[in-house]
């Protein structure tokens, strides 16, 4: 025995204030009573996809991801407060082949001292990289007086897809 069910799923353009609702039509079977064990596992999995019901606010990320080569390899830079930073540079291409335009992102890595930020330091540059990180914009005055924006990337991840080729290799 089944009947017409209709469940609510959230816009993806609803805010937390005002939520639109969308019908969604499913056909399930009925049921008269669920076990309490029954009920929490099923809750339990459901997607958390309503902010609105949440009592913490919100946090705005901007998130990007560059593939492409490093332009060197990446460099350790000590910081205000003491702590070394990790910082290189990716070069992006895109267009057709005949107009290729190359885009520069500078990403900062504050991976800690250990095996995954000798890893990084070890990257010779040509390696195309699959880099995912936080991006945020920045104003500054230049050495000129002039407002100049600047796109930070903070490195979540990195993935090496290819290192360049060397000696004999190269050439083949």
């Amino acid at each position: 025995l089944t009947h017409q069910h209709h469940s609510l799923h959230l816009c993806p353009s609803s805010t937390p204030s005002s939520p639109r609702l969308l019908p969604t039509a499913n056909k399930l079977p009925l049921r008269k009573k669920m076990s309490a064990a029954a009920l929490f596992r099923r809750a339990a999995a459901a997607p958390r996809i309503a902010r609105a019901f949440s009592t913490s606010p919100s946090h705005n990320v901007a998130r990007i991801t560059i593939v492409g080569n490093l332009a060197d390899t990446p460099e350790l830079h000590p910081t205000s407060t003491g702590r070394e930073i990790l910082k290189y540079a990716v070069a992006s291409n895109s267009g057709p082949k005949d107009n290729r335009q190359t885009s520069w992102f500078r990403v900062t890595s504050f991976e800690p001292e250990g095996p995954r930020r000798d890893f990084l330091q070890s990257l010779p540059k040509g390696s195309l990289v699959f880099v995912e990180g936080d991006a945020s914009m920045s104003t500054y005055q230049d050495a000129e007086g002039k407002t100049r924006s600047s796109l930070n990337v903070v490195q979540r991840s990195i993935e090496v897809l290819r290192r360049p080729q060397t000696g004999t290799n190269a050439s083949e």
